[in-house]
């Protein structure tokens, strides 16, 4: 797609980005048959090809406005256009460079404003645990809409202290669930697992059943103090330079245990963080973090890669609960399908353990979290959910597992089925067996 710059445009960095992203664009409309705005919409707007001449307008110095801003605003994010794509659009990222440049071109409305600043601030600061408390303690008298954002806490549960510091063969660890013979000829490694910023407060045992699952495989786990948030939310708020600082931070933080030979990768199982991080190489490239930013990029894993080689070991110390195990689904996130292309994977795993996986329609569509899509676009993103669950629970599932904390959530302000991450569940599961074994 031609696209000529007008003279403000010439001198960004990124326009310049965006200019050759549209390079790559042939106006095939593949994108429009998985895009979930336009299926709902019918709005060619509300397309990836859409947005994209919206996109391609503003940079050649065509008049925009609060319509423009709003089409861009409805788009999720969820790259399943990327996966559908023939030429290899990087449209997610295109979408990124152009809220960045219109929002510097449009003003919000001031209630906008304070929104999005309230997200971008508050999610991302030390007294969101705080706030979430007080939260769960008046939850019954807050608004609906509020009231299904605040999830009861799960305990974490036990985790074992392995030390933090000095080479992987030095850790003892506690011990594993899994055959012991097998367990005992594994190397003992360490891995760096971020906190994030919302993940540790709102669910911590989804982190803390990741450590004992690991353990399990003599995996330790490593926990930067120095670190935070990913970067994801400022950076889908428009906020590159917030976003920036963030991940500088992180990626220097989590380098140094690479460089130090203390861990060997750095996992995420949160997979809309991993799709950021996976990133971290490209956005930081011209930052003083950059080598950094490679190096975490390059050491970036989810939990699948870890676990999926030792899938026997998990079966055989699973295989007497298996036959008590009801049908199950799996909600794949867009971040994983999409961003991560990890497609499958999970599910073939959970097979391999004996689950009942009942095949779900449309499985690639967005369930309408996306981060803050679901406080921002509430309509749309609520419709997008209901008819994601009810594809999920078409079957009558025992319970959905999914791997993102955003989508775990979201689902499960629409549901009664219990919605959990997959790792909680088998961690549970693990824990169930070696009680039964005791």
């Amino acid at each position: 797609m031609d696209t000529q710059l007008a003279d403000w445009a010439q001198a960004r960095p990124e326009a310049l980005e965006a200019q050759k992203i549209l390079q790559r664009c042939v106006h095939c409309g593949f994108c429009t048959a998985t895009c979930p705005t336009y299926r709902v919409l019918g709005d060619e707007r509300d397309s990836p090809r859409g947005r994209i001449y919206l996109i391609k307008q503003m940079l050649e110095g065509h008049a925009t406005g609060r319509a423009s801003q709003e089409h861009l605003d409805r788009c999720l994010t969820c790259r399943n256009c990327e996966t559908t794509c023939p030429s290899g659009v990087q449209y997610g990222r295109l979408a990124d460079l152009g809220r960045t440049l219109m929002e510097e071109r449009v003003a919000r409305p001031w209630r906008q404003r304070l929104l999005r600043a309230l997200l971008r601030e508050g999610l991302t600061s030390p007294l969101f645990a705080h706030a979430l408390a007080l939260g769960r303690w008046v939850r019954p008298l807050l608004p609906a809409s509020l009231r299904a954002k605040v999830v009861q806490r799960r305990s974490p549960g036990v985790v074992s202290d392995l030390s933090p510091v000095g080479p992987p063969s030095a850790l003892v660890f506690p011990p594993s669930r899994l055959p012991a013979a097998a367990v005992a000829a594994l190397p003992a490694r360490r891995v760096v697992l971020p906190g994030g910023c919302v993940q540790p407060a709102l669910l911590p045992s989804i982190d803390a059943a990741t450590q004992r699952i690991l353990a399990d495989l003599r995996i330790a786990t490593l926990r930067p103090e120095d670190s935070g948030c990913c970067g994801a939310l400022r950076h889908h708020l428009a906020d590159a330079a917030g976003s920036t600082r963030q991940m500088q931070r992180n990626a220097q933080a989590w380098a140094a245990p690479l460089a130090r030979q203390e861990a060997d990768a750095v996992l995420m199982n949160a997979s809309g963080c991993a799709v950021m991080v996976a990133e971290y190489g490209h956005l930081l490239e011209d930052t003083p973090a950059a080598a950094d930013g490679r190096a975490v990029s390059e050491a970036l894993q989810d939990p699948i890669s870890l676990l999926m080689p030792h899938a026997a070991l998990f079966a055989e110390a699973l295989a007497p609960r298996a036959a008590g195990w009801g049908p199950m689904v799996y909600h794949p996130p867009c971040t994983q399908q999409h961003g991560l292309k990890i497609r499958g994977q999970v599910e073939l795993f959970l097979k391999r353990l004996g689950v009942n996986l009942l095949p779900v329609a449309d499985a690639h569509l967005c369930c309408g979290s996306a981060g803050t899509y679901s406080i921002l676009q509430p309509e749309m993103s609520q419709t997008l959910r209901d008819d994601k669950l009810q594809k999920l629970q078409a079957g009558r599932p025992e319970r959905i597992l999914s791997a993102n904390i955003g989508c775990l959530t979201h689902l499960e302000a629409g549901t009664h089925t219990p919605v959990v991450h997959w790792l909680e569940w088998l961690d549970a599961e693990l824990n169930a067996a070696a009680d039964a074994r005791a």
